[in-house]
Order: C-alpha cells, then sequence, then structure tokens
C-alpha cells in the first residue's frame, strides 16, 4: 500500500507517492508566484496553491505503479487565508506567515500589556508571524471581506484547512492541533480555541475549523475536486512539525534542523509543556486520535534558504542555489565578511520584526565567493543562535542534530553546523522528511504502519558530519552584527 503526500511549501507543492518501506518512489513539484505589494508584504493567491497542488498530485501519481490508498497534507504554517464556504473561491489573496504588515498592530497589543496572557495560554509571542494578527488587520483593512467572515459567508483558516477543503469540495473544514497551535488563538493547555483570544484578535470562533488529531480518518478527497480520486485523509500536520515526525524524532530531547526558506529547528518535549524564558515558542508536535498531545520547543529563523535564492535572484551572484557551495569552497573563509540575513525581519532568539538585512566587512578584497561564504555561515550562525537557547549554551548540549530540508544537500554548510555546535549532524537517506512525515502520519491514519517502531525502521542515514575546529572570533563578528541590525531596527 503506498501513500500519497501532499507538501504545500511556502514556494511551491511538492507531492510524493511513499511506499510501506519509506522509500520515495515518485514525486511531482509545481511552484507558485509569489506576490509583494509593499515592502514587508508577501502574499499568495490561493487558488495558485491548489492548481500547483493538483499539477504535482498529477505528476506524481502518473509515475506511480499503483493509485495510493490514502492521503496526507503538510503546509506551510501561520499563513491566513479565506474562502467562500459554498464556492471555495477565495476573495483575497492570502497573508504568508513571513508578511511583517502587523509588526505596529503586535507592539500596541505589547504596551497595552496583552502579552504574557497571550504567552501563557498559547507558547507563541505577539509577533506578525502568526496568523491571529493578520486576520486582525484583514478585519481593519478589507471592511467589505471581512463582512463575510462575521457573516459566515466565508471561512477563516490556515493552508492545511482550505486544501482539506478544495479536497472534499467544501465538505470539511477541519485544521489539526499543530497547525491550530500557530494561529495565536489556539489553548497549549485546553486543546482548543479560547474565547478570550478570539475576543482579543476579533476572530468570530465559528468561522475558525473545527481542530482533529494529526491522523485518523479526517476526510474524504471528492473525485470530482481531485483528479478522479476517492481517497481517505488520513494525517496532516504544520511542516515543521511534519519534519520533526518524517525524521522519527519520536523521543523526548530528539531535535531537527529544516533548512528551507527559512531555517527551524525543534525538540521533541513529550507530554510535557516546557516554556522557554530565550526566545523559542512552545508549540503542538502531534496529537494522537486518542487526544493525547506531544509538544515541541521550536526556534524559528525566517530566512535561511531564501538568503541564497537572493544570491541567485536579488543580486546575480549565483546562477543555481546549488552551486553556492562550490563557489564558497573556493576561499578558505568569509574575509571577515558578515552577513545578517534579516530579510524579513528576525526571528528566534532575537524577535526583532523590524530588523533589516546587513552586511558588515567589506573590503577591496572582498569577492562574490566571500558574499557566498558568509550566507552559508549566517545560517549557521543562526542555528547555533537558536540551540545554544534550546540547550543553555552548553557546547555540545544536543547529542545530534538531524538535518533536512533543501540546503540540507549542501556538505559545507552541514559540516559548518557541525563545526559550530560541537555536535554531529546526521542527514537522512530521504531529505523530503516533511512530505515523508506527512506520508507517516497518514500511513498511521490508515493502517499502512501500526505504530512510531515501525516508522522508526524506515529512517536510514546518507552522511553523518563530525564537529571540527571551531571559529569563535567569526561567530563573535556575527553576534556583534546582529546587535547592530537589532540596534537600526530600533534608531529607524
Amino acid at each position: 500500500m503506498n501513500v500519497l503526500a501532499i507538501d504545500a511549501g511556502t514556494t511551491g507543492v511538492t507531492a510524493l507517492v511513499v511506499t510501506e518501506n519509506g522509500q520515495i518512489i515518485s514525486k511531482g513539484y509545481e511552484e507558485f508566484a509569489q506576490h509583494f505589494p509593499e515592502p514587508g508584504r508577501v502574499e499568495h493567491n490561493p487558488e495558485d496553491i491548489w492548481q500547483a497542488t493538483l499539477s504535482a498530485c498529477a505528476t506524481a501519481l502518473r509515475a506511480a505503479p499503483e493509485p495510493p490508498s490514502c492521503v496526507g497534507i503538510t503546509n506551510q504554517r501561520e499563513t491566513a487565508v479565506l474562502w467562500d464556504r459554498r464556492t471555495l473561491a477565495a476573495p483575497r489573496r492570502a497573508i504568508v506567515w513571513q508578511d511583517r504588515r502587523t509588526a505596529g498592530l503586535c507592539a500596541r497589543l505589547r504596551e497595552a500589556g496583552h502579552e504574557p496572557r497571550v504567552s501563557e495560554l498559547t507558547g507563541l509571542r505577539l509577533d506578525p508571524y502568526f496568523t491571529a494578527t493578520k486576520l486582525t488587520w484583514l478585519a481593519g483593512h478589507d471592511p467589505a471581506v471581512w463582512a463575510g467572515v462575521e457573516s459566515g459567508s466565508l471561512a477563516v483558516g490556515t493552508v492545511d484547512s482550505y486544501l482539506i477543503a478544495r479536497l472534499t469540495a467544501g465538505a470539511r473544514h477541519v485544521t489539526d492541533a499543530s497547525n491550530a497551535s500557530r494561529t495565536l488563538l489556539y489553548g497549549l493547555a485546553s486543546g482548543t480555541w479560547e474565547p478570550e483570544l478570539c475576543e482579543l484578535f476579533g476572530v468570530p470562533e465559528r468561522a475558525l475549523p473545527e481542530i482533529v488529531p494529526n491522523y485518523g480518518p479526517l476526510g474524504r478527497t471528492e473525485p470530482s475536486a481531485f483528479l478522479g480520486l476517492d481517497l481517505p485523509i488520513t494525517g496532516v500536520a504544520g511542516d515543521q512539525q511534519a519534519a520533526l515526525f518524517g525524521q522519527t524524532c519520536f523521543g523526548v530531547g530528539d531535535v531537527k534542523c529544516t533548512y528551507g526558506t527559512g531555517s527551524f529547528v525543534l525538540t521533541n518535549l513529550g507530554g510535557q509543556i516546557v516554556r522557554s524564558a530565550s526566545g523559542l515558542l512552545t508549540t503542538v508536535a502531534w496529537q494522537t486520535p486518542s487526544g493525547e498531545r506531544t509538544y515541541a520547543l521550536e526556534g524559528s529563523i525566517f530566512v535561511t534558504g531564501a538568503a541564497v535564492q537572493w544570491l541567485r535572484d536579488g543580486l546575480g551572484l549565483i546562477g543555481t542555489a546549488p552551486e553556492s557551495e562550490a563557489l564558497a569552497r573556493t576561499v578558505p573563509d568569509s574575509g571577515g565578511v558578515v552577513f545578517v540575513p534579516a530579510l524579513t525581519g528576525l526571528g528566534a532568539p532575537h524577535w526583532e520584526p523590524e530588523a533589516r538585512g546587513l552586511i558588515t566587512g567589506l573590503t577591496r578584497g572582498t569577492t562574490r565567493a566571500h558574499l557566498v561564504r558568509a550566507t552559508l555561515e549566517a545560517i549557521a550562525y543562526e542555528v547555533r543562535d537558536v540551540v545554544a537557547s534550546m540547550t543553555g549554551g552548553v557546547p555540545g548540549g544536543v547529542s545530534v542534530l538531524k538535518a533536512d530540508g533543501g540546503a540540507s544537500a549542501n556538505d559545507l554548510l552541514m559540516q559548518l553546523q557541525a563545526d559550530q555546535l560541537g555536535t554531529a549532524v546526521e542527514r537522512p537517506a530521504v531529505r523530503e522528511t516533511t512530505a515523508l512525515g506527512a506520508a507517516f502520519l497518514a500511513g498511521l491514519g490508515s493502517g499502512v504502519w501500526g505504530s512510531q517502531a515501525e516508522l522508526r525502521e524506515t529512517w536510514r542515514l546518507d552522511r553523518r558530519f563530525e564537529p571540527g575546529e571551531r571559529d569563535d572570533a567569526a561567530y563573535e563578528r556575527w553576534r556583534a552584527a546582529v546587535r547592530l541590525a537589532t540596534a537600526a531596527a530600533h534608531n529607524s
């Protein structure tokens, strides 16, 4: 029995067909347009996401030897999507997780003293990253659309709930606990939408989806809507939680880092809600059909792989992202150049939404190779910052870091990461662990796999990077540059 996994990411949709032994037998991918209507604003057309989903799935299914037995979904989190309950058409573009337009609104809520209570309930903080303030903004700036939310004709959700609505032809309006826990509207302890938070952010609770477990019978695809297929939807999770599951990080203390558009470090907390005093978020990792929740501590870094894309598309320094490794290897170090890639503000552990990107240490001798190497070093430093927050700054405080995502293919970056952490980095044979996590959840929910122990058997190591000598002087230059970037945000 095979499983179809849909990974609706920030820049495109990947579809995989996964076998019972955890192998990928076919794949489809389709990019969709990014919209930047103003500086700091990022939007997606929901219809583009849906069409990319259909295209990616059709490609994967054409190459599969037999039809799948079930569907799993994973998605870019926090993005706010509205759609018509009857027609499923979106009345406006979605506001993407990277969007910073609500920074002022977050500051006002913080000044009014709301953050301690919000953090207590949600495990999150007041930041434009999360869904709720995007919805508050819509209520104030798009009243005609918001009237549809108030009247009940429009549904509100994240990308997972939008896709499930499309797949089921509107029969299901649901989200899972992992995605719900990223909205600022969900209570970590209660496991439900919090009326107090809905009132604070002005979001009608009746417009929100029903919260369901991460695996089990969650809905069925409607053949007329989805490529003629009638399949059970049996797994769903936000992308970072899905990657934690796909890396089989089932033990308390297991840590993974996904190197994608941004980088996201998660450690499994088990059934305990542990709160961070150093800028990390507490979130739901997954919930079983019996209601038992596993939690995670998360460090969210907004721009890592996107910085490499910027070198390619914005500056034209490289032709393709994989070129970054070969070019960076032509120099022994960054020549004193430090890049703080705060292109959409700074996430964990700094949380400066107004911070802007910064490059320091330029000389006449600086080449594009130094800039590219400084970008890879910045990714390793950012992850070190987060892991230090998780472990209290103890070098080698994590026994092993499991790495995945597109940039994990970069051997130089993985070695720099191991060096900076003083910890071995393990890269799995299957790097598409986000989609693999969706497949694992769906297969667990439909009986393809019987237990987490069975899933762990499918994990295969590609390469282990042992830590070498650590350049602490370069890391201190990084920390000084971050202080400059945050100071500039306060002075602007």
